[in-house]
């Protein structure tokens, strides 16, 4: 194994800019959007959407992007590769992930496609409907892979997301085959059902190959992996496919599996849930987070339910609180 690693968490994302506005269950209807998916779209539809939002907040997001601010938030030492365009938004999206304190490198794109953004409109209920233009991250390449920060990770996280464009495949593949020859471990997150749906064998055979050694899904991704209707019999595959995995639940926490081990963890106690925005991702800053400082499984998924309970208490994905100094409050940290 390399010795002293620079980073606790390398992770690998779609860079996007989160446009997010509130909407009621009408809207959706009227404008065809699926509820609480993500939804690709072109850029004619981008500027159709756009168009037609209310008031609007710009955040940058990105599921990895989201985890890694996490991570740095918890005083964790983190990394990211993600394309954006040598643009305004790119621009916004470089700033604020650094600002948060994480290394990113990776070189913006001159020219077309623009930087990509994502319409996400909030209903009454907190739910989040994302319509996703992919823009310059369908650029991310394996000429991007940071060799010495794949080797120097502990853990290299990426989002399924990345398996829609295919060129950041290889950069993935790239990444895992360098973290890999160094002794360290990646995770990915099933990132949504459809993402699932679509490449259901492909994720499968990551697992299956040891390309993935950490999976982070959520229930309904779980069950959709699977094609089951049952939550304890997807438990017992995965079990089975993968070294570790992290499924998130909603209000009823979420259970951490590792090989015959079984932890069941509680959700935390919020006051108001604002927005759905970036729970998964938070959930697994805080899980990534205790795992490389070598915390037990429990700890792991307390610090996962803590980041995504104090997310959905606010608006956009990325935490506006140290995290850190929630955790330590709560003696976590």
């Amino acid at each position: 194994m390399a010795s002293n690693p620079e980073f606790d968490v390398l992770c690998i994302g779609n860079a996007i800019v989160d446009i997010i506005a509130r909407c009621d269950e009408a809207f959706l209807v009227d404008n065809a959007i699926i509820k609480g998916a993500m939804n690709l779209i072109d850029a004619e539809r981008a500027e159709l959407l756009y168009s037609r939002m209310g008031p609007a907040i710009e955040a940058s997001g990105g599921s990895a992007g989201n985890t890694a601010a996490g991570i740095a938030s918890l005083g964790g030492r983190a990394a990211y590769f993600g394309k954006v365009s040598d643009d305004q938004l790119g621009e916004l999206y470089a700033h604020d992930i650094r600002a948060q304190g994480v290394a990113f490198d990776t070189k913006p794109l001159k020219g077309f496609p623009p930087t990509a953004r994502s319409m996400i409109f909030v209903t009454e209920d907190g739910e989040r409907s994302m319509n996703t233009y992919l823009g310059a991250c369908v650029e991310l390449g394996p000429e991007d892979v940071e060799e010495e920060k794949a080797k120097g990770a502990k853990v290299t996280y990426f989002e399924g997301y990345l398996w829609d464009p295919p060129r950041a495949k290889e950069a993935i593949r790239r990444t895992a085959d360098l973290a890999h020859a160094a002794g360290r471990e990646v995770s990915m997150t099933l990132s949504d059902p459809f993402c699932v749906d679509r490449y259901r064998e492909e994720f499968l055979d990551l697992m299956r190959s040891g390309t993935v050694d950490i999976v982070f899904a959520n229930e309904s991704e779980l069950k959709s992996l699977y094609q089951t209707a049952s939550f304890d019999s997807a438990l017992d595959a995965i079990r089975k496919d993968c070294k570790l995995a992290a499924v998130t639940r909603s209000e009823h926490g979420s259970v951490v599996v590792r090989g015959d081990e079984t932890v069941t963890v509680e959700a935390i106690e919020i006051s108001e849930l604002v927005d759905t925005t970036g729970a998964g991702d938070l959930y697994a800053a805080g899980f990534l987070f205790g795992y490389t400082t070598g915390r037990s499984l429990a700890d792991c998924g307390k610090l996962g339910s803590l980041a995504a309970g104090i997310v959905i208490q606010q608006v956009g994905p990325r935490p506006q609180k140290s995290l850190r100094e929630i955790a330590r409050q709560r003696g976590l940290v």
